[in-house]
């Protein structure tokens, strides 16, 4: 790693940990999530003859929305903030290159959505016998695509976004129908007819899809990767290309 680069990174890992409101949004609502809901007895039983319960049902809901709160409601208004308080303009005299500017927030928020993912994994087991992954290997990956197309569309409203309170309009705005798309009020897999197919076509959708297969045991579909990584690549190389320094 360039030494700008890890320069850059030190610095914003310092600036991240004098952020309580990020750190509890990211890290500790998905947690909180799945102890109030698990407080709920009935929620915690089958759906059906040899069904999952709603709660196991709910743990990779909760994993994507950690990567929601990193990715929306933090990482571009960090940007956007830094862009109005003129720092990504000094930046710009250095070597630091807008795709070393993302990467710095990236693996930042990414760190910290992948904690605020695990935590709900783990209470969800040690705390109410919800079964790991049966497919650990798959959901892992299948994650880490999720995570990088969620990072890629943050950084995209980030490295345009003039101010913080655009960042905050944007993101907000983003955020909610994403948030449909995860299957965070409606499961995906539930979901009828052209609804369910359009779904399927985004990021999250495609995401909440394929991380159900791997917590069953199964691997994803091709079509729920392709989908993915396109749209991965779309995004994170939309906000290089539009990045702006002030």
């Amino acid at each position: 790693m360039a030494s700008s680069t890890l320069a850059l990174l030190k610095s914003e890992l310092r600036l991240f940990s004098r952020e309580p409101g990020y750190i509890f949004w990211i890290v500790g609502f998905p947690a909180v999530l799945i102890v109030a809901l698990g407080f709920v007895p009935v929620l915690r039983e089958p759906l059906g003859a040899g069904g999952v319960s709603f709660l196991a049902l709910y743990v990779p809901v909760a994993v994507i929305l950690a990567m929601l709160m990193a990715s929306l409601s933090a990482l571009p208004i960090v940007l956007a903030s830094y862009r109005e308080q003129r720092i990504l303009r000094r930046l710009a005299t250095t070597p630091v290159k807008p795709r070393t500017a993302l990467q710095s927030q990236y693996l930042i928020y990414g760190a910290a959505a992948i904690v605020g993912g695990a935590l709900p994994i783990l209470l969800g087991f040690f705390v109410y016998g919800v079964e790991l992954p049966r497919n650990a290997i798959g959901f892992i990956l299948v994650y880490l695509l999720v995570l990088a197309s969620c990072l890629a569309l943050g950084g995209l409203v980030g490295g345009v976004a003039r101010t913080a309170k655009v960042a905050t309009a944007f993101g907000t705005a983003l955020l909610f129908p994403m948030m449909f798309t995860a299957g965070v009020w409606f499961p995906v897999q539930a979901m009828p007819g052209l609804l369910g197919d359009f779904v399927a076509l985004t990021p999250l959708g495609a995401g909440a899809l394929a991380l159900a297969a791997t917590t069953a045991g199964d691997w994803p579909s091709l079509k729920d990767i392709v989908v993915m990584a396109v749209w991965t690549a779309i995004l994170g190389t939309a906000a290089v290309r539009f990045f702006r320094w002030e």
